[in-house]
Formats: C-alpha cells, structure tokens, sequence
C-alpha cells in the first residue's frame, strides 16, 4: 500500500529541491523528517512539508502505521519556467529562467520479514 503527496509549481529551481530529496529517499519516516529539520538547505521545509503531507494521507486515507512507513519514493520533476529578462550593457538584455519544481513523496508500509 502506498501513499503519496505532490506539491507543484512550487518557486525553487529542480536541480537544489533534488540534493533534499536525494537525503531522504529509502529512509523510515521518522528519520527523514529529522534529518530535513537539520538540513540548511532552503528547500528542506518545502520537502519536509510534502513528506508531512504523505504521512497524513497514509494516515487517514488508507489507515497505515506510521511506524512502519518508508519513504519508498522522492523525486522531482521540473514545473513552468517564468522567463524574465535583465538589462546589460550597450542596451541589450539578457534572460534570466525563473525556474519551479513539481515535488513527488511516495510513502508506503516496510515489509515485515
């Protein structure tokens, strides 16, 4: 059984939110939600919210033991890109890529045995 949480479009470029994501993949829950407390990484409370998010959903929509919960997925795709431009020199411009994230956590039970 598992359980998942997406949150999308969220305005932190893929490539940082993945080195997050990457430190808690496999882990049980308890130990990935501490592990993002400690992480000084400005996506680590956007992630940590998201695994938060997949507990409750185990929790109340499919009535698993948190205890027993692994976080058997974690990945991150790339969301709309908001293009904006900078001025530079002798009147040209330059564009700057504003880049979003669509955050996936996949929850499910550790299988005993």
């Amino acid at each position: 059984m598992q359980a998942k949480a997406v949150a999308r479009t969220v305005r932190i470029a893929p490539r940082k939110v993945r080195l997050v994501a990457d430190l808690i993949r496999g882990k049980q829950v308890g130990e990935a939600v501490a592990i993002l407390r400690l992480t000084p990484k400005s996506a680590s409370p956007v992630v940590e919210k998201v695994l938060n998010s997949a507990i409750a959903n185990a929790e109340h929509n499919y009535e698993m033991d948190i205890n027993n919960l692994v976080v058997s997925e974690a990945y991150v795709n790339e969301g709309p890109t908001l293009k904006r431009f900078r001025p530079r020199a002798q009147g040209r411009a330059s564009a700057i890529n504003k880049r979003t994230s669509h955050i996936t956590i996949v929850v499910s039970e550790k299988k005993e045995g």
